[in-house]
């Protein structure tokens, strides 16, 4: 098997010039980006991109340097970023105010922050640190802005977005209009079909956390020459962030998930990743920080790894997990929730559920229908309702997806079952409504000398009494069914590829 294009590939180390740093008032110390324009930097420094490697798409045009604040601020850009803020009802920063309180002096606020956006004195607000559970384990921290704050971050967004979206990468998925998890297994799929049957999995260690902010920057100065942009997400970046337990930390790295303007951000980074890939000759999937590049042997594989590994570390400046990344076959990886299964046989490739989905779904399940659930049995179905349509919206695209669904749609029954055991409570009351459903009578005599509601809910009088149909009637829709009718829709696939 021939050589990867990249094979043999080496990338410059940067030089790791620093930005100039000039006196203030006060004796504090500032960077060029904090007086509004970023220094000229070495061509070959880490904190900015070499001209040689500079895409078509980075070079300045007349349209992209008219991008100014006068746009940002005009109106009716910031009356429809805040609708779109309000839209998201997403909760309250660290000053406590929701978009309620913000709307009640909307005219006031706008004609501020007109103000203090074109005269460069707006300075952002902290941002509170959450701490939501990662479904692999462990934990990952979101930045909740004050709802001002992204007020601005969306309407500087509207503003940039046009700017870079034409052109960021066909490769690139996440967070774009357009392009979903489904349009990135789309490709995959395409690439594997291709022959393709080894992937390099690279998984970014902390990526949000991590991403140097004068790289950052530099990157918005090839495209953005209005330098009171630049000095806003400069001080959004740094913008300092209270813990949980009320510490204030300063920020010295990374773009805060949270905010309207994170995901273009990581976009902006990352699309200088996509393109070396590109040069390179590589066949990838990129979603957010998720990226997986499809090779033809095993060896051409751990030499691909090597070599992007190593322009992330000393290029980039970024950490490579390289407990988590792998170079393996794609059927038993964890891509976007699926798994891909070539089909020799049948000459195709199929999508099937990975394992951490599989797992995900059971312990979904079980926390939706505690046996202690103390509301009405619709109330738990109507909850269990919402769930199924959306996963089957999601993973019904997978071809092996209908064993799993009809497991679960038998595991959920038996869960309701044993709730509803629990709510008729004694054994007379039991035996009746079974009878009463359509149980035979001869069959409730066992029922009740089990030990409890869960072992109870597999005696064949409960299973008889407390059949499908009778689920059916109370409006449980079937998981399996659901499943069906999204396949039969397929799969969508980018508009380009590669």
């Amino acid at each position: 098997m021939g050589r990867e294009k990249s094979d043999g590939c080496t990338v410059p180390e940067g030089s790791g010039n620093r930005v100039p740093i000039v006196a203030t008032r006060g004796g504090k110390a500032a960077t060029d980006i904090d007086r509004g324009h970023v220094a000229e930097l070495p061509a070959e420094t880490a904190e900015r991109p070499k001209s040689v490697g500079t895409s078509a798409a980075d070079a300045p045009t007349k349209e992209v340097n008219e991008v100014t604040m006068e746009q940002v601020v005009d109106e009716m850009n910031l009356l429809d970023a805040f609708a779109r803020v309000a839209d998201n009802r997403g909760a309250p920063g660290p000053d406590g105010r929701t978009t309620d309180d913000v709307r009640r002096e909307l005219p006031g606020v706008l004609r501020r922050l007109q103000r203090t956006l074109v005269d460069g004195s707006y300075r952002p607000g902290i941002i509170r640190r959450v701490w939501i559970p990662k479904a692999g384990g462990g934990q990952r921290g979101l930045g909740i802005p004050n709802v001002v704050d992204r007020w601005v971050q969306q309407a500087l967004l509207q503003k940039l977005a046009p700017v870079y979206e034409p052109t960021f990468h066909p490769s690139s998925h996440g967070f774009r209009p357009g392009r979903s998890c489904h349009t990135a297994i789309a490709q995959a799929k395409k690439y594997v079909a291709q022959g393709r049957y080894w992937m390099v999995d690279i998984d970014l260690e902390k990526f949000f956390d991590r991403v140097p902010h004068q790289r950052l920057l530099a990157r918005l100065r090839l495209r953005i020459r209005d330098g009171r942009i630049l000095r806003v997400i400069g001080r959004m970046l740094r913008a300092k962030v209270v813990m949980p337990d009320g510490v204030v930390m300063q920020t010295e790295e990374g773009t805060p998930q949270g905010g309207p303007l994170s995901p273009l951000l990581s976009n902006i980074v990352l699309d200088e990743l996509d393109h070396e890939l590109e040069r390179r000759g590589h066949r990838f999937v990129r979603y957010a920080d998720d990226l997986s590049i499809y090779i033809r042997s095993e060896s051409a594989g751990q030499r691909v790894f090597e070599s992007v590994s190593r322009f992330l570390e000393q290029r980039m400046r970024l950490v490579v997990n390289r407990q988590k990344s792998a170079v393996s076959r794609p059927r038993g990886r964890h891509i976007l929730g699926f798994t891909i299964r070539p089909n020799v046989k049948k000459q195709r490739v199929e999508l099937d559920l990975s394992d951490r989905t599989k797992t995900r779904l059971r312990e979904r399940i079980k926390r939706l229908t505690p046996r202690t659930w103390g509301q009405s049995l619709r109330a738990c179905i109507g909850r269990i309702n919402l769930f199924l349509r959306g996963w089957a919206e999601y993973f019904g695209v997978a071809f092996w997806a209908g064993g799993t669904a009809r497991y679960a749609d038998g595991h959920i029954r038996r869960r309701l079952r044993a709730i509803v055991l629990q709510h008729w409570k004694t054994t007379r009351t039991i035996r009746a409504n079974l009878i009463r459903l359509g149980a035979d009578p001869s069959l409730t005599r066992s029922v009740g000398q089990g030990s409890g509601s869960w072992f109870r809910s597999n005696d064949r009088a409960v299973k008889a009494g407390l059949r499908n149909e009778v689920f059916e009637r109370w409006g449980l829709l079937s998981l399996d069914t659901l499943c069906a009718q999204r396949l039969q829709r397929g799969i969508p696939s980018p508009e380009t590829t590669p």
